[in-house]
């Protein structure tokens, strides 16, 4: 009885639902009786009549469907213990939280550094099921205190994959950067002690990392492609060898030449427990966009990693970069870039390649031309056997321009979904979620845009008034010409201590 008596609770929101549902039975009743009490039926009683029955009805069946919908959400705030706020439970968005969601497509992520990390946030948000494969080549290099006091691997890149995949981003990220300034830790960066300690507990460096991403609460898991020290070795074109991963950019630009060729010491490097596996079992490999030389290809290079891909049936993206990287890929096309990949590891390894559609403020572009950096031409008809896939990437943060986490992301899944519609998989939990995710984000965007244009059209009003003696020209483009003052005043300034 006491159980039962829990249902008119306040808190449970029940009784709101159960007296429509009354008053619509009571509606309902009152309109079936007057017709059959009725002797004579006029066309107005005949629609009071109808109307009341009609009223009851339908108010029977919205108190069932909330009914229900309440009933799901107590079921919910009463046993998953994932929700955080169990007060608030949004049933329509359980699609993304639950089952399915656990059930997505299984991707592989591979590569190193931010370019990495970028695609990790953004396909968090459509499946837990994402593994990323992480470059370990920083071995001997300028290591910090921290890692020389701890004798610690070089997991920068590990560590930062581990921060992207976290759910709760932001705090993990100030947590894992964190260095002591006192007493005897004096010095020690927090994730250098915090991977020791892992390594300790687990007995091996590859069980340390599989682990954190179940101590993290990861959206999937992180895995570093070999447990062997390796370093990146470059052959320039003028035969001249650089040892050190960090140098290669220095010595390429100050030798006037270019990569050649880089290879791994040793060359005999083996895959990490998972990765092998990892990539037998994904729906979809994605490579990039990252450092071509230092970050893309040494993955590749790792005994096994590139065979396996050329056998996966998985569906295989290369994401390419927007812009050159000095000493590494200066002057470098699309093309140039998938037949660096090609030269190294052979064909196969790339079904799509996803390039940005271009369009960027100039003015940006020529901040980065001061430092030796362009875009990436879009020469895609040089290659053969990859079909290029245009699409809006690109993104301006911090006056920086970056492959937009979310976008990049609604690419790939995009393509996913339409490999499973085309064979035939529309019933499947996987396109269900996927597409209605994607549904939903182009809905949210659409709002966003258009809020961000009301309020642009009122910015501009303000400003506006307050240049009524300026031009129309001076008024559209006049963040644009300060900003080509300030790439001329560098030129000149950097002239000056060139003199």
């Amino acid at each position: 009885m006491k159980g039962f008596m829990q249902w008119f609770k306040s808190s449970s929101k029940m009784k709101r639902w159960m007296f429509l549902i009354l008053v619509g039975i009571l509606l309902a009743c009152y309109g079936l009786a007057k017709i059959l009490v009725m002797k004579e039926i006029s066309f107005q009683e005949v629609l009071k009549v109808v109307i009341i029955f009609v009223l009851g009805f339908v108010s029977i069946v919205l108190g069932l469907v909330f009914l229900n919908k309440r009933t799901l959400e107590i079921l919910i705030e009463s046993t998953d213990e994932r929700m955080d706020n169990k007060k608030n439970v949004n049933v329509k968005s359980l699609i993304f939280d639950k089952t399915v969601y656990d059930q997505g497509p299984n991707i592989v992520a591979i590569g190193g550094g931010a370019g990495l990390n970028t695609v990790l946030s953004g396909l968090k948000n459509y499946t837990s099921n994402l593994t990323a494969i992480v470059t370990v080549s920083d071995y001997g290099e300028g290591a910090t205190n921290s890692r020389r006091e701890l004798q610690m691997l070089p997991l920068g890149d590990v560590k930062d994959s581990i921060i992207a995949l976290a759910s709760k981003k932001e705090e993990i990220e100030k947590l894992f950067n964190y260095e002591f300034k006192n007493g005897r830790l004096q010095g020690l960066n927090f994730s250098d002690i915090y991977f020791s300690a892992m390594e300790q507990i687990n007995g091996n460096f590859e069980d340390s990392i599989v682990k954190s991403n179940e101590v993290i609460n990861m959206i999937g898991k992180v895995i570093p492609v070999t447990q062997d020290e390796m370093k990146i070795v470059a052959e320039l074109d003028n035969g001249y060898i650089v040892e050190e991963k960090a140098r290669i950019p220095k010595m390429v630009s100050e030798k006037i030449t270019k990569i050649n060729r880089i290879f791994l010491n040793p060359s005999n490097c083996r895959p990490a427990p998972g990765v092998i596996d990892a990539i037998k079992n994904a729906d979809c490999i994605v490579i990039g966009p990252g450092s071509l030389y230092t970050n893309v290809i040494p993955n590749l290079l790792v005994g096994g990693v590139a065979k396996a891909i050329k056998e996966s049936s998985a569906i295989k993206v290369y994401v390419s970069n927007i812009m050159t990287q000095q000493g590494q890929t200066d002057n470098f096309s699309v093309s140039d870039h998938l037949n660096a990949i090609m030269e190294h590891c052979g064909s196969g390894l790339i079904d799509y390649c996803f390039y940005d559609t271009g369009e960027i403020i100039p003015e940006f572009i020529k901040r980065y031309n001061l430092k030796g950096q362009d875009l990436v031409e879009q020469d895609i008809e040089k290659v053969k056997g990859i079909k290029f896939l245009q699409r809006d990437l690109s993104v301006i943060a911090n006056d920086h321009i970056r492959h937009d986490p979310k976008l990049v992301a609604k690419a790939i899944i995009e393509l996913v979904c339409d490999d499973l519609k085309y064979r035939d998989k529309q019933q499947d939990p996987q396109y269900l979620m996927l597409n209605t995710k994607l549904r939903e984000e182009k809905r949210i965007n659409k709002v966003k845009k258009s809020m961000e244009k009301k309020e642009g059209k009122n910015e501009n009003a303000r400003h506006m008034k307050k240049v009524k003696g300026k031009s129309k020209f001076s008024n559209k483009y006049s963040q644009r010409i300060e900003s080509i003052r300030q790439a001329d005043e560098k030129i000149k300034k950097e002239r000056k201590k060139e003199v």
